[in-house]
């Protein structure tokens, strides 16, 4: 027996002699060929899918036990002993003061952990608003030891917030409808360390020659949904469209509030010196007319309600805007007068296919834009005249109605697009993702049909009005011919591409009805903006 035992044990040291030997002594060559072997694509994704879900499972485990926790302590009475916003070394701690001062005032009153978080994540979003930090804004909440507790009685509240760029300065080139320009802009975000911001831009191009503007903007009140500007403007723009240029200085003050409803308003006052001048050899006696200056002074009010799920790209949602503007009556000064007003719509539908989960990407937008521009003080100037063409409306080109040519609809002169004081357009657009890219991509093939009518004031024998009730006659008169015969219609195809900052369309169009005088473009049309009608 016992020799037997030092037999096997001699027999497995043998072994683990042998097999320790063995990986560099035959098996040396395989492991170098297993380690310069490429690892297979489809093994290595489903490793990282493998390691993405332990992530995802751990970090949901994770989530759900602390909301566990919240769930189970959030009628705990609490109080906020402190409150600190660190790394906001460039904002003033007055400032900041005012707004977390909520969290601290609310020590008068009951709380408990829920009503805490709640307040707590209300004064983040709030920071958030004022584009002073970068996102997301972090918060830690700890223990406070000031009364010798160590629970949630008493809570430290913590906002690790870092600070955005002070100076941004952007130069570049634009390429949109038309025109190419080259641009400089300076942006200095909290200027005196209340969130206040000036934006100085300078762009040359080769319909805009150049334009300098300047911008500063403060919020009021502490409250980021409340805000004021004053500005100013110095540019000379070429109207390709009316064979002229228009030389523009004037400022501006305005007033930008946010409803609890969730409604946008903006209240303005503008005051400008236009000049028509730099006329073509083929200027029109229209345009020759109003050639020289003109002083505007006006107050205007807009309001905007946007429920678009995506404004470059809705696909559910509706949006509604409105806006008046009324000049040189009353205390308004200036050698022009009127009020102005436009409205604008725009819907958005999902289309359901069947046998397709969730959203299939196909939507139809219908929008639906229409204006009005009425003469006043018509009866206390000697010389009645009709509205300047620096502030009538134009209609027509890649962004309104397209399949026409940039002002191209409305009345004319010779070459000269004259604009117009009644408008109305429309369009239906019917929307479809791409088969290869799906519905999660900004890309979308789109079909349109789209129209419009721009009128200019009817008056008997194409004179002026001399007195107020013969505008209100020509007004009448101009609405009623709005809706006689067909508007200029035009139909086609294009894809749509929803960037962050613009929205770009390629179209093929085919005018379908074009009205005698105005000009349709058959064939590609690029179209760059924001709003599309």
């Amino acid at each position: 027996m016992r020799r037997d035992a030092v037999l096997n044990v001699r027999k497995r040291r043998a072994i683990a002699a042998a097999t320790m030997a063995s990986p560099l002594s035959s098996g040396d060559d395989g492991i170098f060929e297993r380690l310069q072997q490429r690892q297979d694509p489809k093994v290595a994704e489903e490793q990282q899918n493998a390691l993405n879900e332990r992530t995802q499972a751990i970090l949901q485990k994770a989530q759900s036990h602390l909301s566990f926790l919240i769930d189970q302590n959030s009628t705990l009475p609490c109080t906020v002993s402190s409150v600190q916003v660190v790394s906001a070394p460039n904002t003033r701690r007055g400032f900041l003061n005012h707004i977390v001062s909520p969290l601290l005032q609310a020590k008068d009153r009951p709380q408990t952990l829920s009503d805490i978080l709640r307040e707590v994540s209300a004064t983040a979003d709030t920071l958030g608003k004022f584009d002073l930090f970068q996102q997301p804004i972090s918060v830690h909440l700890d223990a406070s030891n000031s009364n010798g507790l160590d629970d949630l009685r008493n809570v430290d509240v913590i906002f690790a917030a870092r600070e955005k760029s002070r100076v941004l300065l952007k130069t570049g080139t634009d390429l949109g409808n038309a025109e190419g320009s080259a641009y400089g802009n300076l942006l200095w975000r909290n200027v005196f360390g209340g969130a206040e911001t000036l934006n100085v831009n300078a762009s040359m191009g080769t319909r805009t020659r150049s334009a300098y503007q300047a911008a500063f903007e403060t919020p009021l009140f502490y409250d980021p949904n409340f805000r004021f500007e004053l500005g100013g403007i110095a540019s000379a723009t070429q109207k390709s469209w009316a064979s002229h240029e228009e030389v523009l200085k004037g400022g501006w003050g305005k007033l930008r509030w946010l409803s609890q409803s969730g409604h946008h308003h903006e209240l303005s006052y503008s005051g400008a010196w236009r000049q028509i001048t730099g006329l073509g050899e083929n200027a029109s006696p229209s345009v020759r007319a109003d050639a020289g200056d003109s002083v505007k002074s006006s107050v205007s009010h807009s309001w905007v309600n946007d429920k678009r799920d995506n404004p470059m790209l809705p696909a559910r949602g509706y949006y509604a805007k409105a806006f008046n503007e009324l000049a040189g009556w009353g205390p308004l000064k200036g050698d022009v007068s009127f009020w102005k007003s436009e409205i604008e719509t725009q819907g958005a539908v999902p289309i359901p296919i069947p046998g397709i989960k969730g959203d299939s990407g196909i939507s139809l937008t219908t929008g639906f834009r229409a204006g009005i521009l009425y003469p006043l003080g018509v009866d206390s100037k000697p010389q009645p005249q009709l509205s300047r063409i620096n502030d009538r409306f134009l209609l027509g080109g890649p962004t309104d109605v397209r399949g026409f040519r940039l002002c191209g609809l409305g009345p004319r002169e010779g070459s000269d697009a004259l604009g117009g004081d009644v408008y109305a357009a429309g369009s239906a657009n019917l929307l479809l993702p791409l088969p290869r890219l799906g519905a999660e991509k900004p890309v979308r093939l789109q079909a349109f049909v789209n129209g419009g009518r721009l009128l200019p004031l009817q008056t008997s024998q194409n004179k002026p009005p001399a007195t107020s009730g013969e505008v209100q006659d020509a007004m009448i008169s101009t609405l009623s011919e709005l809706q006689n015969g067909l508007p200029s219609v035009a139909a086609g195809l294009g894809l749509v591409y929803a960037h962050p900052v613009a929205r770009f369309e390629l179209n093929f169009s085919l005018p379908i009805a074009i009205r005698k005088g105005e000009e349709g473009r058959k064939g590609l049309q690029l179209g760059i903006g924001i709003n599309f009608l």
